[in-house]
């Protein structure tokens, strides 16, 4: 079961006008080490389709799909969740569940199965949410070669229902 997220702002696809926004949202997170680093032109990198909630004076929240090479080819290609940033100050508001919901969704839609994603938090919403961590040996091998073992990151998987 799904939490039900208590925003109230719609979840919008971000577009290319809204790279330089998303990379000022995740600044804070890059610094403090909770989100890898990237740079603006990350944000329009046609892999990823980034989802966004609006605040006042921008995106006040964001989260990343990515389609993954399958492993053997012959499964479904499985999904990754990254760059999953709330800003600081609207934590706990239900921004986060909101952005889950609609990733989930939209990773539905594309026919994923297998969703994983890597956290140096705590890792609580993703578990409400179904997600199981998993030692990265069990994630895909191209994506799990690139965490950074001294960030601490522990990774997680959610089976998607078909």
């Amino acid at each position: 079961m799904t939490p039900t997220g208590t925003g109230t702002l719609p979840v919008r696809p971000a577009t290319a006008a809204d790279a330089a926004a998303l990379l000022a949202l995740s600044e804070p997170s890059m610094d403090s080490g909770e989100l890898r680093r990237r740079r603006a032109a990350d944000y329009l990198a046609p892999q990823d389709r980034f989802l966004l909630v609006d605040g006042p004076s921008g995106p006040d929240g964001c989260v990343a799909l990515r389609l993954l090479a399958p492993e053997p080819p012959a499964h479904p290609a499985p999904g990754l969740l990254h760059n999953f940033c709330v800003r600081k100050g609207l934590r706990g508001a239900g921004l986060g569940s909101q952005l889950l919901d609609a990733l989930l969704d939209e990773a539905g839609h594309r026919g994923v199965r297998t969703l994983f994603t890597a956290s140096t938090g705590s890792g609580a919403l993703f578990r409400r949410y179904g997600f199981e961590e998993i030692p990265p040996g069990l994630a895909p091998q191209a994506w799990a070669r690139e965490l950074d073992p001294a960030r601490g990151s522990r990774v997680y998987r959610r089976t998607l229902e078909g």
